[in-house]
């Protein structure tokens, strides 16, 4: 149905109507835009929460990613980041194949309908000027004849009255010709003229219009063809990215699966066991026998101690610096430096009932010092962990060394090259590099075989798996004494840090002492938690300390405290504020005066 035969007199209609549909057309792109607009949003923000999510740059990354369910995670952030890739490329290809090409028809289409409108608005003035002339002509026609009518009758009285001349008569005659003559003159043209305006307004409705209209139906009808492509190119933008969708997803569906619970129990282990022994079982002590004890001169009990608790236990504790109460005379006095080197290469020992139980309270603090920065030999981690951190630097430092070996056989060959052919290069112009590549892999070497040493003194410190044996009670009597010091001998500090030294006086208290009772005090000082320690000395608090963890105590500056424990060389002392408030302070926050019977009148900070 064509509208310039349908339409030909609905010009104005037509003229609002195709100027709705430019605005329908402005209307979908605006819409795609801002669909545009929201996909670019919404990658953005999907980018951002996968980005705020990823691992940390920082040693936590590394025991995370030993995880499965942590692996799978960071696949998922992954995947997810590639899937706001995907809402990109829909908005990438909405902008270019919609609305860039609407944007181009819209302005095509506003010129096309403006030229068309033009032309009609023209063709419609043409007929209507015409139309007017023809009226005009017409009403000239009808004047004249009106005129001559006048004079015709004029002439016919004068010709009938007898007073009138001759003259008079003929002159009225002459003009009553003239009258019809102009009204014939008229009436031609305007026959004339209507039938040349009967030609225009037929060309005009039949022709002219139909092809302006025909034109803006074909106009309309592209327009609206467009709008359909564009509206399946929309939904085509989506389905295009779907199979790449459907494989993120697939992606993070395989990242699920790959989780195991039992792996990750088992990596629990590995990140931090310890690799020392339990403690074995506790031998049994009979205290109906009499005992005698000997206090020396040089014992960190004080003669209140002695008078208060003349048979009962004691709070003071042997450590490798303490003299032995029972030393012999003749015995030599070892250096302080020498007492510290046997501490610190001293090997693994069973821990008493108190150490584990400190330990398990104050585990916060190994993994601390685990996850933490120490010394460069990892002496400060229990020996299986620091046995796995070990041969990661070995295994790092094995890794560079092969890269700076490669890098020196690729400027070998390099330098072969050269020499072959001179024009390509100065062969003595690696030659400074090679020099440097060669020293670092001498320095990288020396590293690794430090690491190995220390690897290997600690496997050699670690109990092997016959140790285990002992654990199921069964020693020999000679033994229990050895047992019972070294469980006296334990110390922990509050961090959870083991100190596990076996002092060389302890071991000489043993061979003197071979009854077993005799180092029974000893071992239940680990045990008794209810008797208050005697005071050695006094400290006073050089900067403030927040006891945060169980074990210590908070201290501010200048506060003046009361000296109960010496450091064993772990760094803390044991400290008393009042009867009911005592704990752990770092040894290097407070400055300590021990008392002459208990220290020598030793100062230290």
């Amino acid at each position: 149905m064509s509208w310039g035969s349908e339409l030909w007199d609905q010009f104005d209609n037509l003229e609002k109507h195709t100027q709705w549909g430019i605005e329908f057309v402005e209307k979908y792109t605006k819409f795609v835009k801002e669909r545009s607009e929201i996909e670019i949003s919404y990658a953005k923000q999907i980018r951002n929460l996968s980005k705020k999510y990823q691992p940390k740059k920082n040693s936590r990354e590394e025991e995370e990613s030993k995880y499965t369910f942590c692996r799978a995670f960071l696949s998922t952030l992954n995947e997810l980041n590639d899937y706001a890739g995907q809402h990109e490329v829909i908005a990438e290809n909405l902008t270019s194949q919609i609305i860039a090409d609407l944007s181009r028809h819209l302005q095509e289409l506003k010129a096309e309908r403006k030229s068309h409108f033009h032309d009609g608005r023209k063709a419609q003035q043409h007929i209507e000027s015409s139309w007017k002339q023809l009226e005009t002509c017409k009403r000239r026609f009808e004047r004249d004849c009106k005129e001559a009518d006048r004079a015709q009758q004029y002439f016919e009285k004068m010709d009938a009255d007898i007073n009138v001349t001759k003259a008079d008569v003929e002159k009225a005659r002459q003009q009553a010709q003239m009258r019809h003559q102009m009204a014939a003159d008229s009436k031609g043209d305007y026959s004339s003229y209507l039938q040349k305006f009967n030609q225009e307004q037929n060309e005009h409705y039949y022709t002219v219009i139909p092809n302006i209209f025909q034109k803006l139906q074909d106009m309309e009808e592209k327009r609206i063809e467009r709008i359909g492509v564009c509206m399946k190119t929309f939904a085509d933008v989506d389905r295009q990215v779907l199979p790449i969708v459907g494989k993120c997803l697939d992606g993070m569906t395989k990242a699920a699966e790959s989780i195991e619970p039992k792996a990750d129990s088992k990596q629990v282990v590995e990140s931090y066991k310890s690799g020392f022994e339990p403690p074995g079982d506790v031998e049994f002590h009979d205290y109906g026998q009499a005992m005698k004890r000997t206090v020396s001169e040089t014992s960190l009990s004080d003669s209140r101690e002695g008078k208060e608790k003349p048979t009962g236990k004691t709070k003071g504790k042997l450590w490798p610096f303490i003299k032995n109460k029972n030393k012999s005379p003749k015995q030599h006095k070892e250096p302080l430096s020498h007492r510290l080197n046997d501490f610190m290469t001293s090997k693994p020992k069973m821990h008493c009932l108190r150490s584990l139980r400190r330990g398990i309270t104050l585990n916060s603090h190994v993994r601390n010092l685990i996850e933490g920065s120490g010394p460069e030999d990892f002496s400060h981690l229990p020996p299986e962990q620091r046995r796995k951190k070990l041969q990661g630097k070995i295994d790092e430092l094995n890794k560079d060394i092969q890269k700076e070996m490669d890098q020196r056989d690729a400027l070998t060959k390099m330098k072969d090259v050269y020499v072959k052919n001179p024009q390509m290069g100065d062969p003595a112009s690696v030659d400074p590099r090679l020099s440097e590549i060669g020293q670092n892999i001498e320095k990288l070497q020396f590293e690794v075989q430090k690491f190995e040493g220390w690897l290997a003194e600690v496997e050699e410190r670690m109990p092997s798996k016959s140790d285990s044996h002992r654990r199921s009670g069964v020693y020999e009597t000679q033994n229990s004494t050895a047992v019972s010091n070294n469980c006296a001998q334990d110390r922990e500090s509050p961090d959870g840090s083991y100190t596990e030294e076996q002092n060389s006086e302890t071991q000489v208290k043993a061979n003197l002492n071979p009854n077993p009772t005799s180092s029974t005090p000893e071992f239940d000082d680990e045990f008794d938690d209810e008797e208050t320690l005697p005071t050695i000395g006094s400290c006073k608090a050089l900067y403030p300390f927040d006891g945060k963890n169980e074990g210590t105590i908070s201290v501010a500056e200048g506060e003046l405290l009361f000296v109960i424990e010496e450091d064993k060389g772990d760094g803390w002392t044991r400290v008393r504020r009042n009867e009911d408030e005592e704990g752990y302070v770092p040894t290097s926050y407070v400055e300590v005066i021990l008392e002459t019977n208990a220290k020598g009148a030793m100062t230290y900070i």
